[in-house]
């Protein structure tokens, strides 16, 4: 019997390709894994409709009114890449050539909410983080013998410079130079020669086990933020546990025993104590004690933590208020000993990052001056007891309201803002807070895709009519630079430091199964039809800054949205300050010349500038 033949179909045969590309690149990066001794890490299958929901709300909602395409494919390949090896030491060009195959079928995958790819990926990445780790630590033991410490080596530090090595044999090396500069460090740090192999060790040891804990969560979160990067570097996915520490730093509240914990090799230590908190009123816990277990209630079992991840740690401690925990612990004063303590989890106000005052007297000029001083760290906002109408939420304007009528009771003769390193917050602290100081009218401008919007200061009540100086930094961004914007825009007070950080673009959340997604829908204008996207706000007395302007900021950015202006909308201002700043700047420039914490600062910069400015690193101890 004559058998019948089958048409040549040309699509049949290219998805044969992809398809057999992607075995042989499976093969090819598995057997690192089984070689490493790894578990191979697959996609859970509700990753496919989460990927799919995040893909089609950026399409629909994203500002920039991106399309999932090639170009964008591509970019997301490259954003993936450069976030798990951004120092080129762990895939080779044979890899980056081989994953090039792949780099126009993201946008199709993630379309399918086919994940295959971007795990074999990261897998590659773990068992390369493996093989390094375990070759630094054969050679630490014989260090001393091994390693001259005269040779004219470096490594390069300047990302630009760096290059694929082509093959595996290649990267070796450069992880013996790594473990190279990590010694003389260890040595330029006075510490005892003896005891560098057991410090080495220790470290090196602890960041293998913690890479062995990577989970399925672990790879899904970073390379779906490396989808989210491609679109702008503050669209971002929040799995269950980063959404719940989003909403702790809106609200600055919790519901735990208010300590704060890091790793020390295997161990999770106690840093420090939250004021007023659970832990801080017991008496049972003290910074330097490090968790080695915990229990759940009165008898629930105890697990063990050594050697657990630190966010796997704070998930068992943290729990519901008014219920126990149990720590097993090694007391920071006699750690040869063990012992067992009870807390009962209550609501922790994390007061540190909360507005705070101070009163500073100026003996000179005569009459002394007496300056009133709110620091506030962030915009913060708790939108769940807002949003259920709690009256005694918390919010930013609400405590500078409260601290500007104490302030005002110590008949201040002028105030400072301080807004230095404030990264920002919500939106509507921002114009409420502006509302403080100003009289009434608009203090931002909105712009989504569809239309431009204003947000207004209402009341016309003022706070505080005095004297205002808003200081920022480089590191001043959003929020910050919203009021520091309108403060400029209005005359209503003289902005002092450095040009802040410019970012000019406004986020909403999105619901996301047990996460959330930060999408960047807007972006926004001050009153005078500025946007401070890339350019940020210009203070009118500059101050010297250790950062930076173009290695730090929005402007410094991989995929920042570019600027552009919008139409001056209607404002009263106060009159201008020019005369005002012209006279100060003087002042300043004068005193300057003979203020010796100036000039130290000046040469500070100075000589970071230099150091900063070489692209290689010796590794020579001569």
């Amino acid at each position: 019997m004559k058998m019948k033949q089958n048409k040549f179909n040309p699509s049949h045969s290219s998805n044969f390709y992809k398809y057999f590309l992607s075995v042989i690149l499976f093969i090819s990066f598995s057997s690192e894994l089984w070689a490493e001794n790894f578990d191979i890490i697959t996609p859970r299958p509700e990753y496919s409709s989460q990927c799919m929901n995040i893909i089609k709300s950026l399409e629909r909602n994203h500002y920039s009114e991106k399309t999932l395409d090639n170009e964008m494919s591509s970019a997301i390949l490259n954003q993936y890449i450069k976030q798990l090896d951004p120092m080129k030491q762990l895939f080779t060009l044979s890899d980056i050539n081989q994953f090039k195959h792949y780099q126009f079928r993201f946008d199709n995958d993630l379309k399918k909410g086919n994940l295959d790819m971007a795990f074999e990926i990261f897998n590659l990445y773990m068992a390369r983080s493996g093989e390094k780790l375990k070759y630094i630590i054969s050679l630490i033991e014989t260090w001393e013998k091994n390693f001259d410490f005269t040779l004219d080596e470096s490594i390069v530090i300047d990302e630009k410079l760096l290059e694929w090595k082509p093959d595996k044999q290649s990267l070796y090396p450069l992880w013996k130079n790594d473990l190279k500069n990590h010694i003389i460090s260890l040595i330029l740090d006075n510490q005892d020669r003896a005891s560098i192999a057991d410090t080495l060790t220790k470290t090196y040891s602890n960041r293998l086990k913690l890479i062995l804990q990577t989970n399925a969560n672990d790879i899904f979160q970073i390379f779906m933020n490396s989808v989210t990067g491609s679109f702008d570097p503050h669209t971002q996915y929040f799995p269950p546990n980063a959404s719940e520490d989003f909403d702790i730093h809106m609200s600055l509240s919790l519901e735990g025993i208010g300590a704060v914990l890091q790793n020390e090799y295997e161990f999770t230590k106690v840093v420090r104590l939250i004021p007023k908190g659970p832990a801080d009123k017991s008496n049972l816990l003290m910074p330097g004690d490090k968790i080695i277990g915990v229990g759940q209630g009165e008898t629930g079992e105890m697990k063990d933590a050594i050697g657990q991840r630190i966010d796997a740690v704070v998930k068992m401690i943290r729990g519901p208020k008014d219920t126990f925990v149990r720590l097993k612990i090694i007391p920071a004063e006699k750690n040869d000993t063990t012992k067992t303590i009870q807390i009962k989890r209550e609501k922790v106000k994390l007061e540190e990052q909360a507005a705070k005052k101070e009163v500073i007297i100026l003996s000179s000029p005569n009459p002394p001056f007496k300056i009133g001083i709110i620091e506030i760290p962030t915009f913060y906002l708790d939108f769940n007891a807002y949003n259920k109408g709690d009256p005694d939420y918390k919010s930013t304007t609400k405590d500078v309201q409260k601290l500007l009528f104490e302030l005002k009771q110590e008949n201040i003769d002028g105030l400072i803002i301080d807004l230095r390193d404030n990264g920002g917050g919500s939106l509507k602290e921002a114009n409420e807070l502006t509302g403080l100081f100003l009289k009434s009218g608009p203090t931002v401008q909105i712009k989504t895709k569809n239309r431009i919007s204003r947000l207004y200061d209402e009341d016309p009540s003022i706070e505080y009519i005095g004297p205002l100086i808003v200081l920022i930094n480089r590191m001043s961004a959003s929020a910050s630079e919203i009021f520091a914007g309108a403060i400029k825009d209005y005359h209503r007070g003289i902005i002092v430091g450095a040009r802040s950080f410019g970012k000019g673009t406004v986020q909403e959340l999105q619901p996301l199964g047990d996460g959330k997604l930060k999408i960047t829908s807007a972006k926004f204008y001050r009153v005078s039809g500025q946007s401070t996207q890339n350019h940020g706000v210009e203070p009118d007395l500059q101050y010297p800054q250790l950062y930076k302007i173009e290695d730090t900021g929005e402007s410094s950015l991989d995929g920042a949205l570019p600027w552009d202006q919008t139409m001056k909308t209607n404002y009263n201002s106060y009159p201008p300050l020019d005369a005002i700043n012209k006279k100060l700047l003087e002042r300043y420039e004068e005193r300057s010349l003979k203020d010796p914490g100036l000039n130290y600062l000046k040469k500070r910069i100075e000589i970071g500038n230099e150091l900063n400015s070489k692209a290689a690193l010796s590794l020579n101890l001569a």
